[in-house]
Parts: structure tokens; C-alpha cells; sequence
């Protein structure tokens, strides 16, 4: 039996059986995104198949420093960190290649925990959609730098004078992924054996910094390759004295690294809701633009579930190919949503404000909860952008938040993410986004002492 073919509890049990395995490794994202996990014996995973197990819920009251939160409500010294339950998810089934194919299983939490659970955000929003008559489609892509450092070495040089695998800009290099065959060659193949396969995968502009478009696959499937993706890349890095960062920006000297997230819907029919077969411009269906509609409408509200940590920030900003406001147009990358129109399989909305630092499942949640809440509502997008939208003035309804803080107060704030991702998440999210901004105003920067130092 092979991973692929691992659909149900009993399938999960067999392939455990028939490869005599000793143990299996499980895991589950945090609200960071973090992948979170262990090793079990055989026998504590056929048991956790059946019965689910204790996972210490530390992991949601701490931040990606395991530094404990001491601004939330549903985990602290006050509950004293019971364990949260979890599920193992049997269909998530992988081997991990750089560990002699050992058999590894996405969790979620279940119970009180689900509520605040990433994975199981994203599924609530699935199931409104499939609600309304919809399939989801999604596939991410992802910039990132590659370094020749060691998590040891950048702790050392103080994260200055880093050495990229490549020097210099060469997007789109033929020279560069020639000359570095073997290593685009083994990593696309690495990410094939676990299930997490790239679609197309080249150098973008800056030196040493990569870009895989993974394969496209319906939404819960998409966010968990995602998610893996990130955890997994980094793995291979290390494993052959590299480095790999998803910072949104990472050096002022360079354009910061996205994570945008293609979308589509589909029919119960198995047909594109996206596309009209009739004369509309570019062939975009009502649905296509109440969604946009929706997704532009609500962007400032839910900007903390997308640009989720203070460095994302430096990335929204004029200049830094990256959009400053919500806007959309047709086939235009200076706009936050830029609708793709091509034949009825292709036709999606790209939403382009999303770094490489996201959470897949929590940002998925977001894109695709306020395109649905467009198509409900019958959201008219503003007309199309065209030219340069970095150029262009916006009202204040289309303005994003400056800040983590201030995106976090727009979501707490906003009913429709209560609505739509419930209390509990709303609470637990904006105050962890809080902490975040607030942990970063403890830290003195080079900036501030290459400033301040002296002069004042």
C-alpha cells in the first residue's frame, strides 16, 4: 500500500501493519503556522486512530518563540495547559524521504479546541461554501531566499552579511537552474515523494531567492501541501547546510517574497462558477464578481488573518511590489486581487496582498470567506484598475491597516469575521497579533541606533 491510497481509518492501520513500522510521526500547525509534533510508537498511533490523543494545548498559548501569551483566554497559567484533544487525519498520509520514508500524519484538534484550530477554521469556511453550491480550488505560491548559512552561522553573524546560494538579480535565470540542476532537479522530486508537487518552480528577482507555484487541488488538500510546503523546504535546506526563509522581507534591499493564492470555484455540475459563456467582459460570471466584491470590501477588516506578522508590513508599502490598498484589476500585478480571465478550467481570482509568511489555512480562510460573503450579499467590486495602482489614490474604505496592532483591531472589531470565523478564533487571533507587535516594540533596531546613537 502506498501513501496515495491511505483515504480512511482502517487504510491508515493497514499501512502501519504492512510496513512493520516502530513509530510515526504526527503533527499539527499552530496558529503561526508552525508545525507542531512528535514521534509515536506503533502502538500509541493505532490507538490515537481510533480513540484521537492528548496534545499539551501550550501550542496555542505560546508564540513561534515559545514565549507564553499573557493576553489571552483560552489557555494560560489560569487553565494550568491542560492537553487539547487532537484527530489524527488519515488521508494526510506521507513518507518523509530524508527519513527513510517514514510515515508521517497531519492532526487537527477537535472539541473546545476546534474553534481556534487553523485547519479546522478552514474547514467551517468549506463547508459554507459547499453550502452555497460550491467546490473550492486553490493552489499557493511562494518566494523564498536560499541561503549557503546554517541556523548556527546566522546566529553568529547576527543575521548580517548573509551568503545567498546565487548572487546577484536574474529572474527566470535558464543559466542559474542549468548550472544548479541537481538541486532543482532533487528538490522537485523531494516535493513530489511528499505530496506536495510544484507546479513550476524558477529564480526570481534577487540574489539567491526561488519561486515554486504548487500544484493546484481542492482547498483543504491545497492549504495542507502549503503548509507543508514551507516546514518541508526548510527541512531539505538544513539537511544540506542551507538555509531557507518565508519572511515577507527579509533586507531592505531587496523586493519582499509573496505567498499569493490562486481561488476558483466550481459548480456542482463540475463546471467553472468563475466563467460566463456569454458576452461579459473577459468572460467573468456575476459569482466571479461578487466575490471580488467581497474579497475587496472586506480586506481591510480581515488584513491581520493575511499579513500576520510585523515584518509583513515592511512589505505593504509603496515601491516594494506589493499592493497598498484594496484594489483589483484584469491581468494587472499592482493590484491586491488581480482577476486571471482564460478558458473555464483557468478563469480565478489571484490574491496578491498575501506574503510568504501566512498561514496558509488561516489566510485561505480569509481570502475565501469574503468571497463567499460577496457572493451573498451581491458585492459590487469598484470598476477594474488600470495602469499602475501603486500610482493611484484611494477612498478610505480601500486603505489597509498600517499596522499588526491596527489590523488586529479591525479584526476584532468586525462582525463578519465573528460571523464567519466565530468568537472564539476572533478573540484568540487578534490577541495573539497583539502580543506579536507588542514583542516587537521591546526591540531596539539597527535603524534606531544608527539614528539616535549619537546624534540625540
Amino acid at each position: 500500500m502506498q501513501p496515495a491510497d491511505v483515504k480512511t481509518l482502517e487504510d491508515a492501520k493497514a499501512i502501519v501493519e504492512d510496513r512493520h513500522a516502530t513509530q510515526v510521526k504526527v503533527g499539527a500547525f499552530d496558529i503561526d503556522g508552525v508545525l507542531r509534533g512528535k514521534y509515536m510508537s506503533r502502538g500509541k498511533f493505532l490507538s490515537a486512530l481510533e480513540h484521537g490523543f492528548g496534545f499539551c494545548d501550550v501550542v496555542f498559548g505560546w508564540d513561534s518563540n515559545d514565549q507564553l501569551y499573557d493576553n489571552i483566554e483560552f489557555t494560560g497559567w489560569h487553565t494550568a495547559y491542560p492537553d487539547a484533544w487532537a484527530r489524527i487525519v488519515p488521508d494526510s498520509c506521507r513518507e518523509i524521504p530524508s527519513e527513510g520514508n517514514t510515515l508521517f500524519f497531519l492532526c487537527e484538534f477537535t472539541g473546545r479546541t476546534e474553534s481556534i484550530c487553523p485547519r479546522g477554521l478552514l474547514r467551517r469556511v468549506l463547508k459554507r461554501a459547499e453550502s452555497l453550491g460550491f467546490k473550492v480550488f486553490a493552489g499557493c505560491e511562494f518566494e523564498f531566499f536560499m541561503f549557503q548559512e546554517t541556523p548556527q552561522s546566522v546566529r553568529e553573524k547576527n543575521y548580517r552579511e548573509l551568503k545567498t546560494i546565487t548572487p546577484g538579480f536574474f529572474g527566470y535565470s535558464v543559466l542559474r537552474n542549468s548550472v544548479m540542476g541537481e538541486f532543482y532537479n532533487d528538490f522537485m522530486t523531494y516535493c513530489q515523494d511528499l505530496d506536495m508537487a510544484m507546479e513550476g518552480f524558477h529564480t526570481e528577482t534577487g540574489p539567491g531567492v526561488l519561486e515554486a507555484a504548487l500544484d493546484v487541488d481542492e482547498a483543504l488538500r491545497a492549504a495542507d501541501k502549503a503548509a507543508l510546503f514551507k516546514t518541508f523546504t526548510k527541512v531539505y535546506a538544513e539537511r544540506r547546510g542551507m538555509m531557507a526563509t518565508f519572511m515577507a522581507k527579509w533586507s531592505p534591499d531587496y523586493p519582499g517574497q509573496s505567498g499569493h493564492i490562486h481561488l476558483s470555484l466550481q459548480k456542482p455540475d463540475g463546471s467553472s462558477a468563475f466563467y460566463d459563456e456569454g458576452d461579459t467582459p473577459h468572460h467573468l460570471s456575476e459569482t466571479m464578481r461578487h466575490f471580488i466584491g467581497g474579497q475587496q470590501a472586506l480586506m481591510p477588516e480581515f488584513l491581520a488573518m493575511i499579513a500576520c506578522t510585523v515584518n509583513s508590513y515592511t512589505r505593504l508599502v509603496p515601491g516594494a511590489w506589493a499592493p497598498t490598498a484594496a484594489s483589483w484589476g484584469i491581468e494587472n500585478r499592482t493590484c491586491a486581487l488581480r482577476a486571471i480571465p482564460g478558458p473555464p478550467k483557468s478563469q480565478r481570482v489571484e490574491y496578491r496582498i498575501s506574503a510568504a509568511d501566512i498561514n496558509p489555512y488561516i489566510a485561505l480562510a480569509a481570502s475565501l470567506a469574503s468571497g463567499l460573503w460577496g457572493i451573498e450579499n451581491h458585492i459590487e467590486p469598484d470598476s477594474p484598475i488600470e495602469g499602475n495602482a501603486y500610482e493611484m489614490t484611494f477612498a478610505p474604505e480601500r486603505q489597509l491597516p498600517a499596522t499588526l496592532t491596527e489590523a488586529a483591531a479591525r479584526l476584532r472589531h468586525s462582525k463578519v469575521a465573528r460571523d464567519n470565523f466565530g468568537d472564539a478564533f476572533v478573540e484568540h487571533y487578534a490577541a495573539t497579533r497583539e502580543w506579536e507587535e507588542r514583542e516587537f516594540r521591546k526591540a531596539i533596531t539597527d535603524w534606531e541606533m544608527q539614528r539616535y546613537f549619537e546624534i540625540i
